[in-house]
């Protein structure tokens, strides 16, 4: 029964020199570099371009309150 199941199963499909098992190791290649990229982007904590805008656009306006709150006196 065991030699009836390893004929029917044939294994050697996914060894790496067959294409299926050079397709599996490319796959887990570029999964592996994804996730090291995921993990420089978040450590390195980059800001997108919407996110500068938006900073960049609340200080003026903050800027502008404080110059209304304490005007420069001549």
């Amino acid at each position: 029964m065991i030699s009836s199941l390893n004929t029917s199963l044939d294994l050697k499909i996914f060894s790496p020199s067959e294409p299926i098992g050079i397709l599996i190791i490319f796959l887990g290649l570029i999964f592996t570099g994804m996730i090291f990229y995921i993990i420089y982007a978040v450590s390195t904590n980059k800001e997108s371009l919407e996110d500068k805008k938006i900073r960049t656009k609340k200080e003026y306006l903050q800027k502008e309150k404080i110059g209304k709150l304490f005007p420069k006196k001549k």
